[in-house]
Formats: structure tokens, sequence, C-alpha cells
């Protein structure tokens, strides 16, 4: 919290025993602790408190692969990170303003991040010999002075947690897991955050385990009340609600919006949803939310392996289904085969690449963006596949719709590529109207009049939708090559090349159907940041950051891979340089390079994490100055 965006607030200080309240713009919030201690829980309820305080938010879950790490250890440390304003959001925050530190492992992998003169609340009890021998600390850091920068809040949350739950009988272990909502009922009370619905959560949660609920619900009152009452914090902070449009909001992450984006679709096309899936981190939550909406006409099956998975997808699409698979890159490398299959049998599947650092199993809960060239061309011969990438968790919504329009549409499979930091990121959602969602139009050849499985749809050049048991529309399917009229099997050279070059040409067409493309910032000039996925927080802030410095500066996100943007070539050449910020090796920029021969330059991350806005603006100022 910088100070120069702070107005103090007298609410009776001093005299009166009441604690002052101070009225900031934004605070950036993480909670660390061990992988067992409930960070990421107590940092989802912290931002479904947020939400309903009217905040706008954004947030970075972070945490290990290993379901349990050893425990106190630096390998083992999960965090959450939020970052709510009374303005617009675009990030979680380049740097937390406050770090709550539930061991020494969780001070020493975050500290370094906290901002000079931040919040720092420990575990008081937790620094003892073997937690900082095991976090690799020589001496106790809250006994000597290297936590002099920040304002340190050295608090018993252990013995206090105890104490709260000491006349109810439960196990020392037991009550220890209750310490994260004592972290949460102290924070919620410095930041003037409404704890009822996370009481309403616990109740209903342990609604079968009553004393369990009741010593949560009491954990999390005592972390409040010692906030209100302890002498050590003399001030409370509030953030106002942000100004957003009128609507009916939901706080929402990638993974629950995208699902919903399948479901809607496949209402609107009023044909069942099928996935075909094999778990996958960080793609599995698709999977875990569609399989509660069996009473929207959702089947889910999971596979023995990811081959299966897709494998039934065409079974289902081929059957008439809205056809889905998910997975992340390990995933669709096994897939691969398969999706070619569904190319040349002009099928309609949505393959959900949720993205995550690689190669191989690398790293499962860290963010990526590097399987573009590989839904790009990761499949033998010639075989082009629309690509289509949120930019924010909401935005999967509307994206996971509309690949689903489009692989109807154009009978093709479509990838829908999102990455960990979208699908376990949150943020307000507006809940759109069902009825004002467009119709999607799954429309299956009946008539066997003049039928032929090829005879394409002179606008999309789609083949007929014919599915299995129609009278009269008995043909073959397969991935032997088609006749481009009859779908008889043909080693005919030219036949092949006809069909080759078609499909490529199906593909290419839907460039017509996408929209202008935005320009944020200025609509010409010296520098245009060119995204796609995730980076868009990034990017839009440091846009902001940059032309608020009188720098002609623009942002263009794309939202289509594959086909570009018709209108993108006019849009580079407003520009005198282009930058384009990829969580990856630079797979964007090459394609940028070679389809439209510009000098584009990368700025690279591949740490697992996304861009922080200063890294951006710092890359951009850069070139600014070096084109002078």
């Amino acid at each position: 919290m910088e100070s120069d965006s702070a107005t103090a607030v007298a609410a009776g200080a001093g005299a009166s025993g009441a604690k002052a309240i101070e009225e900031r713009d934004e605070v950036v919030i993480r909670f660390a602790g061990d992988s067992g201690d409930g960070m990421q829980l107590a940092g989802q309820h912290f931002t479904n408190e947020t939400a309903l305080a009217g905040n706008d938010l954004s947030t970075l879950p972070d945490f290990p692969a290993e379901i349990r790490a050893p425990a106190g250890t630096l390998a083992g440390v999960s965090g959450f990170q939020l970052h709510f304003s009374s303005r617009d959001v675009f990030t979680p925050g380049d740097a937390p303003d406050v770090l709550v530190a539930m061991n020494p492992a969780a001070l020493k992998v975050n500290i370094g991040d906290l901002q000079p003169n931040g919040i720092l609340i420990v575990d008081k009890e937790q620094f003892n010999e073997q937690n900082l021998r095991k976090a690799e600390y020589a001496s106790n850091p809250l006994a000597d002075d290297s936590l002099n920068r920040f304002q340190v809040f050295q608090v018993d949350i252990t013995k206090l947690t105890i104490n709260a739950l000491k006349d109810l009988g439960l196990p020392t272990r037991t009550m220890m897991r209750s310490r994260n909502f004592f972290a949460l009922g102290l924070t919620s009370w410095l930041f003037q955050r409404p704890i009822e619905p996370t009481i309403k959560w616990i109740q209903a949660k342990f609604a079968k385990n009553a004393a369990l609920g009741d010593a949560n619900v009491r954990v999390l009152r005592a972390g409040w009340n010692f906030g209100e009452t302890a002498e050590m914090f003399r001030t409370a902070y509030k953030v106002g609600p942000a100004t957003i449009a009128p609507g009916r909001y939901r706080n929402i992450t990638g993974n629950q919006a995208a699902a919903l984006g399948f479901v809607a679709a496949a209402r609107r096309a009023g044909r069942p949803l099928f996935l075909g899936s094999y778990p996958i981190t960080p793609a599995s939550d698709i999977l875990h939310e569609l399989a509660t909406y069996k009473n929207f006409d959702v089947l889910t099956f999971q596979a023995e392996d990811e081959i299966a998975g897709v494998g039934s997808a065409l079974g289902a699409a081929f059957g008439g289904a809205i056809a889905l698979t998910t997975t992340s890159g390990p995933g669709i490398c096994l897939k691969s085969e398969a999706i070619n299959l569904a190319v040349a049998t002009e099928l309609p599947v949505v393959i959900a690449d949720i993205q995550r650092g690689g190669p191989s199993t690398g790293l499962p809960t860290k963010t990526e963006q590097a399987d573009l060239l590989l839904a790009m061309f990761g499949r033998n011969s010639d075989s082009p596949v629309p690509i289509l990438a949120p930019a924010t968790p909401a935005e999967c919504f509307q994206m996971a719709f509309e690949a689903v329009r489009i692989a109807v549409a154009y009978m093709t499979p479509v990838f829908f590529l999102s990455d960990g930091y979208l699908a376990n990121g949150a943020e307000p959602w507006a809940i759109p109207r069902a009825a004002d969602l467009p119709e999607i139009r799954a429309v299956f050849r009946t008539d066997p009049n003049g039928f032929y499985p090829y005879l394409r749809d002179p606008e999309t050049l789609s083949r007929p939708w014919a599915i299995p048991g129609t009278p009269g529309l008995e043909h073959r399917i397969g991935g032997l090559e088609k006749d481009y009229l009859t779908g008889n099997v043909s080693y005919a050279p030219a036949n092949h090349e006809q069909m080759v070059r078609v499909r490529a040409r199906k593909i290419a067409g839907i460039a017509r159907e996408i929209p202008p493309t935005e320009v944020r910032g200025a609509g010409e000039g010296d520098l245009l940041l060119l995204g796609w996925g995730s980076t868009y927080g990034s990017l839009e802030a440091a846009t902001r950051v940059l032309t608020a410095q009188g720098k002609r500066v623009g942002h263009a996100h794309l939202r289509f891979l594959n086909p570009l943007p018709g209108d993108l070539g006019e849009v580079l050449a407003r520009f005198r340089r282009v930058l384009v910020p990829e969580l990856n090796m630079g797979q964007l920029v090459r394609l940028i390079r070679a389809e439209y021969l510009v000098d584009a330059v990368g700025l690279n991350k591949i740490q697992g994490q996304p861009f922080k806005v200063s890294e951006v603006v710092s890359k951009a100022t850069r070139m600014l100055e070096s084109s002078r």
C-alpha cells in the first residue's frame, strides 16, 4: 500500500480506544504457509468476501505439484495472492502489500516480494528451532534486524487457535488444521471484509460434523476479535467498492467459466454435451465441474488414458453430441493422432488445452504459454485447426462458447487454449442471461436425396453432419483420404491435393467472422504491445502506465490465433515497433514475423509465473528509448 494513496480517516482512535480506519485504493495480500496449512482455502474465502464487498479483484493461487511435500520445507510452501481495489484490476499485483507467513519456510520463500514497509503477519510459535532448520535459516529472522524494513506483527496464531478450542476435546492435530481460519479472521478484520459468508460456508460444509464446523467458526471469530481487541493493531483498512456495471455477478475461476461456457453452448445448440477426459493438472477442474451438471444433459466420461478420452469425444461427435475433451500439454502429445482423425473426418470436437510448464511432466501447477506451436503444427501432414485463446478467467466462458460454435459451424476440431494462470485465477463475472446468448445451429442432414458425405456448404465449406442411423445417409468414415464428394477412399493424387487445399481454405475462411482487432491506448504510434492469452492483464496495465507517461503505446490482444484476424497486418503497420510478451521462448512472435514480415521483438519469461507489470513496462521503455 503506497503511502500517498492512503487517506487516514479517524474513527475515534485514541481516547475512546476504538481503532482508526484508513481508506486505501488498492491492496495486494498474499497468504503463505505449508501446503497442509489451508492457504488456498483461506485465500479463496478472502476472495469471496472481497467480491461480496464490491471490489474488483484478481487472484493468483501458487502451490507445489506434490500432494504433500515434506512439512515445513521450502519445497512445500503454498501461496495465494489477491489484488483488490476500488478501481479496475487487471493483475494479481506485482508485489504484496501484506504477507501472512504461517512458518519460516513461507517467510523465506515470499519475503523478497513484500513491499518496503509492507505488513508482515507471522505465526510466532512456528519459528522454533526445528522449523528454522527446515527452512535453512541460520538464525531466527524474528530476532535479528533482517525484517526491520517491514511492519512486523508477531501473532501467536497457533496458541490462540488452541486456546479457542481447548474445551472442545479435539485432537491437537485437528485444532492445528483450523489455524488458517484464524489468519482469515484476522485479515478479514484488518481489511473490514464480511466474515458471515465464510461462516455460512463452514456450516454447510461441515453440516455432518457439527463439532468441526463449530470449531472452525469459533477460530474464525477468534481471529477477527483478536484484530479488533489486541493493542498490536491500531489501524484497520478499508477499500471501497469498485464502480461496476449493473448486473448479477459471481466470483469465478477460468476453469469454472470454461465449463459453464461449454454447457451454455450445448444448451443453445439443443444437443447433449459429452466430455471424454483423462484427469490432468490444471485441466481436471473442468471435468469436476461438468460432472455436477447432469441435469443439463451433460455426460462426463473419465477415460483410462488420454487417447481413450479424445477417442470417445470423436465418437460422441459422430453420434451428434457437442463433443469435448480436456487436457494439458502432455495430453495433447498423446491425443495428436486422434485430433488429426477429427481433421480428416471433419467432425466437430473441442480440445481444451489448459497449458502448464513443460516439457514432459514439467511443472504441473505452474503456468506457461508454450503449446501454441503444438496446437498449430503438432500433427502429421497439413492439418490446420482453429485456435481460440481467452484473455481473462471470466472470458473463458465466452471463448468456450465460441469454440463450440465454430466447431459446429465449420465441422472441425477446435483448440481452446487456456493456461494454469487463467484456470486457477478468479475475478468477478457478470452472469449473462441465457436468452441473450446466440443460438448455435446444429443441423443434421436427414434428406437422402442428393446426399454426399463431403458435399460442402458453399459459404463455410463444412460437410453435412449426418449422424449414424439416419436412413439413406450411410457413409464411410475414417482416417484414409476421402473422395472430394462421395467420401469413398481415394488415393488419386489430384483428389488428395484438392482435399488438403479445401480443408485449409475452410479454416482460413473463419477469419471473416473474427471481429476487428481492438487497439487499446494509442491507435497508432511508437510501440504496439501484441499479446494473447493470460498476459492480457499485465499488458493492459503496462499500456496504461506507459500512456500516462505520455508515450504513444497501443495494446492489441489476440483471441484468435488460427486463423489470425484479417486486419492484423494493417494494425501492425500503424506502429513503428512491435513487442510480443509471451510466457514461452517466443512462439507467437515467430508466427507474426513469418506471416507479416514484421521485425517484431519478443519478451519472454519461462518461470512458471505470470508477467509483472513492471517487467513489461521496463522492456517497452528500453525499446522506446533505443529507437529515438
